[in-house]
C-alpha cells in the first residue's frame, strides 16, 4: 500500500538522522572517558581509538532501540500534527492498523539488536577485558616512563628514570625502591642501561648506592657501587584468570545458569524485548497537543527510555543478589510493559473514556426565564 510505503520511508529517514546524532554524541562522551582512563593507566594510550570502537559497539543495541523509539514517535506525531492521520482514520482504518507497517520497517533493526545483544556484545566486552589485562601484565621495560614513578607488574618494585634523548635503552637519575621478603631496598644511580645477560633482561646501573633495611631491625646497610645489575620483569603471557559474565558467550551462560549468568542473560534479553515494546509504546503515545508544544513527545521518549533501562539495570542486580527470580522479572517488566502498551493502544483505538468511580456527573441546569 502506498500509505504504508510512505510511512516506512519517513521512518527510515528519521531513524537514520537520529542514529547519526546519537552515535556522534556517544562517541564524543566515550572518547573523553577513555582518554581519562588511559591517563590513569587503565588502558594503553595507543589503544584509545580501538577501545572506543569496542565500547561504542557494545552500546549499539541501546542506541538502536532509542533511535527506533524516537523515529516511531516523531513520525507519527508529525502525521497527527499535519492532519494526515485524520485522512487515515476517515478511510475506516484505526490506530492498530499501523502495527503492521511499523513492524515491517522495524523487524530488520530488531534482528540486528538481538544479534548485537547476544553475540557482538560479549565479544566486544571480551576484547576490552583482554586489552586491559594485557596492558596490566606488561613488563617493567614497557612500564618505564621518563619522569614518572611506575610500579612493576608484581607490585613489589617502584621505578623512576630519566631516559636519554639519544637512545631508548639508557637513562639517567635512576631510582628503584623494592620491598620483598621483609626487606626494603632503595637503589639510586647516576645512569642505567638495559642489557641482555644470560638470556634475561637486566637494568645495569652505574655510579650509585644501595640502602637496605630489614623489617623490625634498626640497622641500615649502605653500599656504594660502580656497576650493579637489576633483573627486570618480562611481560606475563598468561591468559586472563577471571572472565566476567559480560564477556562470556550466550551459550556459555545458558549452560551454567548461576545467579551472575542469569543476571547477564536478563540484560541481553531485555535489550531485545525492550526494543519491541518501544515500537508499541511509541505508537500508543503518538499524538499532538498544541498546549504543550512539539518537544513534549520527545521529552516523554527520553523519560520513558531512561526509566525502562534503569529498571533493566536494577533487575540485573536484583537477580544477581537473589532478590527476584529470573522468569518473574522478565514477565513482570517486559510483559507488564507490553500489556500497558496494548491497553493504552486499545484505549486510543476504541476512544475509551475512563472516569473515576463515584464521580458525580453534573447535569446542566435550565435557565430561569423572568416573567
Amino acid at each position: 500500500m502506498l500509505f504504508h510505503s510512505s510511512i516506512r520511508k519517513e521512518l527510515a529517514r528519521s531513524f537514520g538522522a537520529t542514529l547519526v546524532v546519537l552515535i556522534t554524541v556517544v562517541m564524543t562522551m566515550t572518547l573523553i572517558r577513555t582518554l581519562g582512563e588511559a591517563g590513569r593507566g587503565v588502558f594503553n594510550p595507543s589503544d584509545v581509538m580501538i577501545i572506543m570502537g569496542y565500547i561504542v559497539l557494545s552500546q549499539l543495541p541501546i542506541i538502536l532501540a532509542l533511535c527506533l523509539f524516537i523515529a516511531v514517535l516523531s513520525v507519527l506525531t508529525r502525521m497527527f500534527r499535519d492532519s494526515e492521520m485524520v485522512i487515515w482514520f476517515g478511510s475506516g482504518r484505526g490506530l492498530t492498523s499501523l502495527i503492521r507497517p511499523l513492524f515491517r520497517f522495524a523487524w530488520p533493526i530488531l534482528i540486528v539488536i538481538g544479534a548485537l545483544a547476544f553475540l557482538i556484545l560479549p565479544w566486544a566486552e571480551g576484547r576490552i577485558a583482554d586489552m586491559k589485562d594485557r596492558f596490566d601484565k606488561r613488563g617493567d621495560i614497557a612500564r618505564m616512563e621518563p619522569g614518572q614513578f611506575q610500579e612493576s607488574a608484581t607490585g613489589d618494585r617502584v621505578f623512576f628514570i630519566e631516559k636519554d634523548a639519544s637512545t631508548t635503552q639508557a637513562g639517567s637519575n635512576v631510582f628503584i625502591a623494592t620491598q620483598k621478603d621483609n626487606k626494603e631496598t632503595v637503589t639510586s644511580a647516576r645512569s642505567g642501561q638495559l642489557k641482555e645477560l644470560y638470556g634475561e633482561k637486566f637494568l645495569v646501573l652505574e655510579n650509585g648506592q644501595r640502602l637496605e633495611k630489614v623489617a623490625g631491625k634498626p640497622e641500615l646497610t649502605v653500599a656504594s657501587f660502580s656497576t650493579y645489575g637489576v633483573q627486570v620483569d618480562a611481560p606475563d603471557p598468561s591468559a586472563r584468570s577471571f572472565v566476567a559474565s559480560g564477556a562470556k558467550g550466550t551459550m556459555e551462560l545458558v549452560a551454567d545458569p548461576n545467579k551472575a549468568h542469569l543476571a547477564e542473560l536478563s540484560w541481553r534479553a531485555g535489550l531485545a524485548l525492550a526494543a519491541i515494546n518501544f515500537v508499541l509504546i511509541g505508537l500508543a503515545a503518538a499524538g499532538v497537543n498544541p498546549r504543550v508544544g512539539r518537544a513534549a513527545n520527545l521529552g516523554f521518549a527520553f523519560g520513558a527510555f531512561i526509566v525502562y533501562f534503569n529498571l533493566l539495570i536494577l533487575g540485573k542486580s536484583w537477580i544477581e543478589t537473589s532478590q527476584v527470580h529470573f522468569g518473574v522479572y522478565l514477565l513482570a517488566l517486559h510483559g507488564g510493559a507490553l500489556a500497558l502498551a496494548l491497553l493504552w493502544l486499545a484505549k486510543r483505538h476504541n476512544n475509551w473514556v475512563f472516569q473515576l468511580p463515584g464521580r458525580a456527573r453534573r447535569k446542566p441546569c435550565a435557565a430561569k426565564v423572568a416573567p
